[in-house]
């Protein structure tokens, strides 16, 4: 059985409803993401913050949850330690798509099978990705992918001409 991981990354979010902390708004959007984790199967879960916040993670997580706490959150370091890990596929997501279901984050591992690569564009926005897969180790070449600011046309202009658009998969 081959071994998956999907990350919830706890950046803080970039928007906070009117009349809201930003702290509390980031706590609510992480316990949803927990809570999204603990319904999944066939997946193993964790928790990707920057390395100063690893208390943030761990006042989320339930016990035993992976935490990775990093010196740069970045797509390709998540990538890195889950390869480390052990991992042969991996999906990270944002935590901030409103009610997200578990389907939409396992879809993003089916394809899989036959590319190295899947995005989750986010449907609401011009830019940004609600969540990525991808078989590990990544290829190098998601070096600048974020999700915030990325599309799938970045991503497929990042991959070398001879993988090109056939490598990576969109899944909404």
């Amino acid at each position: 059985m081959t071994r998956r991981v999907v990350v919830a990354v706890l950046a803080a979010p970039r928007w906070t409803p009117p009349g809201t902390a930003p702290d509390v708004w980031r706590r609510a959007l992480a316990d949803d993401a927990v809570d999204l984790l603990a319904l999944m199967e066939q997946v193993d879960p964790a928790l990707a913050v920057a390395a100063d916040e690893k208390d943030f993670a761990t006042s989320v997580a339930w016990p035993g949850m992976t935490i990775y706490a990093l010196p740069e959150l970045t797509i390709p370091a998540i990538f890195e330690v889950a390869t480390a890990d052990g991992y042969e596929e991996a999906a990270v997501f944002v935590p901030d798509a409103p009610d997200l279901p578990g389907l939409h984050l396992a879809k993003l591992l089916r394809p899989l099978t036959t590319r190295p690569l899947a995005a989750s564009p986010d449907a609401a926005a011009p830019a940004g990705l609600i969540g990525l897969a991808s078989r590990l180790p990544a290829p190098d070449w998601l070096a600048g992918v974020d999700l915030d600011t990325a599309t799938v046309a970045t991503i497929r202009a990042a991959a070398p001409a001879e993988i090109g658009r056939a490598s990576c998969r969109e899944r909404v």
